[in-house]
């Protein structure tokens, strides 16, 4: 498969920012089941808990997206792309508004237009392929010209179910690998080797 595609798509948090989100952490928080990501134990509780526990969800994210970092690797990965006339996403489970509060406090938001940045919101979250479609809709581009690069199964995911290639980037020694991913590197300067 070709590595020269014009249109890459990135998960943020854990994949171009430095993983601060503890997850399973805020699952024990709330008594959310521990077999179902966060988003989708919360929106399984009955709705004025449910309310309260996506609010506290939503400003632990406002925390976390204020004090983001650019992971290094990312730096270098995008340095690498964006003179080559490259088109860039971000398609995140977090809330659009979260991201983009990310991106500016990681200093990325200049390699990234506001309007492809898509959060939980815009679109049915990954692992559906909505989000990654959209995109694409938007820049008139095929999945074979795309690539989707996660550090989560999930986004790999959406990326298999959306046609694209895909690049999983393990962080963590417990991160789970899906079986359909493209690509699978320990770190995103990787890619520039390959």
């Amino acid at each position: 498969m070709s590595w020269k595609k014009r249109n890459w798509i990135f998960d943020m948090d854990g994949t171009l920012t430095v993983p601060l989100h503890d997850f399973e952490e805020q699952k024990r928080i709330h008594n959310l089941p521990p077999d179902l990501p966060l988003l989708e134990g919360a929106l399984q509780l009955p709705v004025p808990q449910r309310n309260l526990v996506l609010q506290a969800i939503e400003e632990w994210e406002l925390e976390l997206a204020k004090r983001a970092v650019a992971a290094e690797d990312a730096l270098s990965l995008l340095e690498f792309l964006h003179p080559q006339q490259t088109n860039f996403a971000i398609l995140t489970r977090n809330l659009r508004s979260l991201a983009l509060v990310t991106l500016e406090a990681a200093d990325l938001n200049h390699y990234f237009q506001a309007e492809f940045v898509l959060g939980r919101t815009c679109a049915s979250p990954k692992p559906a392929p909505d989000g990654i479609l959209q995109i694409l809709k938007k820049w008139n581009a095929s999945p074979s010209e795309t690539v989707m690069v996660g550090d989560h199964h999930l986004d790999i995911e959406a990326g298999v179910q959306a046609g694209t290639m895909t690049i999983q980037v393990l962080r963590n020694d417990t991160d789970i690998i899906h079986p359909k991913a493209t690509v699978i590197v320990r770190s995103l300067s990787e890619i520039l080797e390959l």
